[in-house]
């Protein structure tokens, strides 16, 4: 797919990855013009990390999937799929909402790890397990997500490692900065579960 290298972008604090799902409320006019043209065009906007009002140098393309429903007031709820990552080149501020023109960043090439990879899936399913409460369902990835990606979009990771994620250009390395997250995630996860059991188990439950 040919993307444009002139995008609109919607700056926001969070990162968005490739194949994560992310459902948006638009409320902002800027915005509501901004999705309008791109369910009107078919184009994907760049989703890229705002803090302090300085936006980072790496986003994501997101796809409009489905705008799930219009409110009276122009306002809507949209579902958005993370596409292509890309470096931000410049930061353009000529219409109501911001675009940026883009380069499209790849991968370097590195070779799979099953071992690595089932280590993940291990860890990711225990954790999982204790976040939710439930089995992981696992579903089926299409590209462009990775493995690291899939995993990641799914945990409460900090927001700057999440853009470290995006902004590394190895799989492999990508799985590394997971599984060391999740190895010292886990242990406290476990804790903290162990202290809420503790805590139900003492004294009376209030009415």
């Amino acid at each position: 797919m040919l993307r444009p290298n002139r995008i609109p972008l919607f700056p926001l604090d969070m990162v968005l990855l490739p194949g994560m799902h992310l459902p948006l409320h638009i409320f902002e006019p800027r915005y509501k013009v901004m999705v309008e043209r791109c369910l009107q065009e078919q184009l994907e906007f760049g989703m890229i990390l705002a803090l302090d009002k300085a936006v980072a140098t790496f986003g994501c393309t997101a796809e409009i999937l489905s705008k799930v429903k219009d409110y009276p007031d122009g306002r809507m709820d949209i579902v958005t799929e993370g596409r292509a990552v890309f470096r931000l080149t410049e930061l353009l501020d000529e219409k109501e909402y911001y675009e940026g023109t883009v380069e499209y960043v790849t991968d370097i090439p590195s070779p799979a790890d099953a071992e690595k990879e089932e280590r993940h899936v291990a860890l990711f399913e225990r954790c999982h397990e204790l976040l939710f409460r439930r089995p992981w369902v696992v579903a089926v990835r299409n590209e462009p997500a990775t493995l690291a990606y899939h995993l990641a979009s799914f945990l409460p990771m900090e927001l700057e490692k999440k853009q470290a994620l995006l902004e590394s250009r190895s799989e492999s390395e990508r799985q590394e900065l997971v599984l060391a997250w999740l190895n010292l995630f886990l242990p406290k996860l476990a804790e903290r579960q162990r202290a809420r059991k503790r805590a139900g188990g003492n004294g009376h439950a209030l009415n």
